[in-house]
């Protein structure tokens, strides 16, 4: 055993030790339901909807859709795959949890599906099928290849990504580890606020406001957000460098926590970066209307343009970015219950 691997032994059992304060619970069974011939995949934890892996025609990249807690409350928001009332309607390439970006040699990925159909310029991630679905070892396990094309379908980068599903107690947990393949040629990810790893929450976990939101889009014009104030509009972000509210956009940190109420359940959304990963600790494209995202390659719209990473990947290479999901259900995670989970995300992958 590696001093690293001593390490998060120790950290394991010191935590498990103290009154609770890392994962507690039994581990969950993990089922996985090939629905294929809808074009999804479900995960179910304990006999009750996780989530599924989906891929719409109209969503124009593969999603998670819908996520729920332990309790079997839905986290991400409906729209536009369902309608809820009360729900916002902006942002309609915003669906459950994705990755992709938004300027791959000047194809955009991230906004396709923006006017709720497919947008010229815009690049598909077409889901081509599986290499593995399979339950081990208390998980569940998807591996999925991917092609990103442009809009004449020439493909510009190919994908494996692995998922892995879990569940301890009232934790729910999603691995995911994208490998990028630069397939037609040298890729350019050129610096825009635009990306990378998203999650598009239920409006309860949004950030209360009373006034509307205008936001520049890359592709042009504006969007407005609609004011989200009401009752029961519950969200707040906090950071692993302590920092609270919607002053966490554009700020780099390990990781991000989303705390709120749906009904009377306390729900806790929370996002890992991973060392390994390009510009960690990552920049936080989270937004109080309800975009949780993370960007490593983005730094320009979160530095006034002090800094840039216009990060590449040269033709036949690859690049991998992996990020940990936890979605805890009766209470929000503590900064200690985080680090343990962050800690032990960096020393599996």
């Amino acid at each position: 055993m590696n001093s690293k691997s001593v390490m998060l032994l120790f950290l394991s059992l010191l935590l498990i030790s103290s009154c609770g304060s890392g994962p507690s619970g039994k581990q969950a069974g993990v089922t996985l339901v090939d629905r294929s011939s809808e074009k999804k995949i479900d995960i179910n934890i304990d006999g009750r909807l996780f989530t599924s892996f989906c891929w719409p025609e109209n969503v124009y990249k593969p999603v998670l859709y819908p996520v729920c807690t332990s309790a079997g409350t839905v986290i991400t928001r409906g729209f536009p795959l369902e309608l809820r009332e009360g729900e916002s309607t902006d942002h309609a390439h915003h669906v459950g949890i994705w990755l992709n970006y938004g300027n791959v040699n000047g194809v955009d990925f991230w906004g396709n599906g923006s006017s709720g159909s497919l947008n010229p310029a815009g690049g598909v991630i077409k889901h081509l099928g599986f290499d593995r679905i399979s339950e081990e070892n208390g998980e569940g396990i998807i591996i999925s290849n991917e092609s990103w094309v442009d809009s004449t379908g020439k493909e510009m980068l190919s994908e494996k990504s692995e998922y892995h599903f879990s569940g301890k107690g009232n934790a729910r947990i999603i691995d995911r580890i994208t490998t990028l393949t630069a397939t037609g040629g040298d890729m350019f990810f050129n610096d825009t606020k635009e990306g990378m790893f998203g999650i598009r929450v239920a409006k309860q976990l949004q950030l209360p406001t009373n006034e509307d939101i205008t936001l520049q889009e890359q592709k042009g014009g504006t969007t407005t957000v609609k004011a989200q104030g009401a009752d029961d509009i519950t969200g707040n972000y906090r950071s692993s460098e302590g920092i609270t509210g919607e002053a966490v956009w554009g700020t780099r940190a390990k990781w991000m926590d989303l705390s709120g109420k749906i009904g009377s359940e306390i729900i806790s959304v929370t996002v890992c970066d991973h060392p390994k990963n390009q510009s960690y600790p990552t920049y936080w494209h989270a937004r109080g209307y309800g975009l949780f995202s993370v960007n490593p390659l983005g730094a320009k719209d979160f530095t006034a343009g002090k800094e840039s990473v216009n990060f590449s990947i040269p033709s036949g290479k690859s690049a991998t970015f992996r990020y940990r999901v936890i979605i805890n259900s009766g209470a929000d995670l503590t900064d200690e219950q985080i680090n343990y989970y962050a800690d032990e995300f960096a020393g599996k992958y």
